[in-house]
């Protein structure tokens, strides 16, 4: 295998990898910290989520890629994350640990039965999109509000942005967080240089049941995962002529986040986006060894993973209104696309409209929150919506003579 591996191997393959991760973390894990950050977990909890997202992402993202010599890559939900960001606070910290094992264990159940195909049919994906984009809009918004008191900040890392999204989209994001960086210097906060050197340190907590827990987030999560995750994941694949059966991602996925849930670990799913950079002929003119970059992809990852501690203490010595518009500016792409889909099928738009509404609204009811209430809004119209299709007539036999 090490000699295939050494033979397959390309700079073009490396440099994919290398390029995917750094789109993937520059704004994906400014999510994650400010989530934690509003949920007040502590320096060492944050390290440790980062552990436990990034072993998970590259641990299975190398199995899976080696096992169907695929570029299968992994990532850590940033919808999931982005959801994080409302729904964590006020819950208690094991209590959000036996929802991420939860949500995983729902995951791993779609992939062990050969659910996905199905379940994903239940939920169109307008809807699906419309959940995404709700969920997105109050932390895009957030930009504004931050404007009122920063506004030389946020001009200059959101023209910043948009210029680079037209010139060099890929590099955007770090140009603008850059940029912000920049223009906060003396807002930093020194990190103890002890914490910048430190190994991460896995925390483990024991899962807490709760059923407030389990409605806000667990099921959230998992449906997030599989639609805005898992759903595009494999269309990537197959756009790229990769057949691999849903089943084993899904499932290793699944496993994977259900190992590191105790750890802080919110959910390990398919990427998206930066699978595109690693499925394309970039990483190799011959598509039957472009799975090296998810090799090379898997190693940095656990590499990443190991250095939590660094990454965290780097990351909270950022101050709030560049943190707060890094995440916003990270999500808006996201935000477009997801709406653009939601509301492109005539048939879903009006109860697409209403889960966008009913998520962006924040609304939260008899303990649940606007997520589930946006997902039964939506799904209980769509229903009422569809046109009933006529049962097919019975062929009438014409009497004898």
């Amino acid at each position: 295998m090490w000699q295939t591996l050494r033979r397959d191997a390309a700079p073009s393959a490396l440099l994919a990898a290398v390029l995917a991760l750094l789109v993937g973390f520059s704004g994906p894990f400014l999510i994650i910290v400010h989530a934690a950050q509003s949920a007040g977990l502590s320096q060492g909890q944050l390290a440790s989520w980062v552990w436990a997202v990034s072993i998970g992402s590259g641990a299975a993202g190398l199995w899976l890629s080696l096992r169907w010599k695929t570029p299968v890559i992994a990532a850590w939900s940033t919808p999931g994350a982005a959801l994080l960001l409302a729904a964590l606070p006020g819950v208690p910290y094991p209590e959000a640990v036996g929802a991420f094992l939860a949500a995983a264990a729902i995951v791993t159940l779609v992939g062990v039965s050969g659910l996905f195909d199905r379940l994903m049919a239940l939920f169109p994906p307008a809807l699906a999109a419309a959940l995404l984009a709700g969920i997105l809009f109050h932390f895009v918004g957030e930009v504004v509000a931050e404007a009122t008191g920063h506004l030389g900040l946020v001009l200059a890392m959101a023209a910043l942005f948009f210029i680079g999204r037209r010139w060099f989209p890929r590099w955007a994001l770090l140009a603008a967080i850059a940029a912000g960086a920049a223009l906060s210097a003396g807002e930093l906060h020194a990190p103890a240089a002890a914490s910048l050197h430190a190994v991460a340190a896995p925390l483990f907590t024991w899962p807490a049941w709760s059923w407030s827990a389990f409605v806000n987030l667990a099921l959230p999560l998992a449906l997030l995962a599989l639609t805005s995750q898992f759903l595009p994941g494999m269309a990537v694949l197959r756009a790229f002529g990769y057949e691999v059966p849903a089943r084993s991602p899904v499932t290793a996925l699944g496993l994977a986040s259900m190992l590191t849930a105790p750890f802080g670990g919110h959910g390990v799913t398919l990427a998206a986006i930066i699978a595109a950079i690693c499925t394309g002929p970039e990483a190799h003119p011959d598509r039957s060894r472009r799975y090296v970059a998810g090799v090379f992809c898997g190693l940095i990852y656990i590499v990443m993973g190991v250095m939590g501690g660094a990454l965290a203490a780097l990351a909270l010595a950022l101050p709030k209104p560049l943190l707060v518009t890094a995440a916003g500016l990270a999500l808006f792409g996201t935000l477009a696309s997801s709406l653009g889909a939601a509301l492109a099928d005539a048939e879903h738009r009006e109860s697409a409209l209403l889960t966008f509404v009913v998520a962006a609204s924040g609304v939260s009811f008899a303990g649940l929150g606007a997520p589930l209430w946006a997902m039964l809004a939506g799904g209980l119209l769509c229903r009422l919506l569809s046109p009933v299709k006529p049962a097919p007539e019975k062929a009438v036999e014409a009497p004898a003579r």
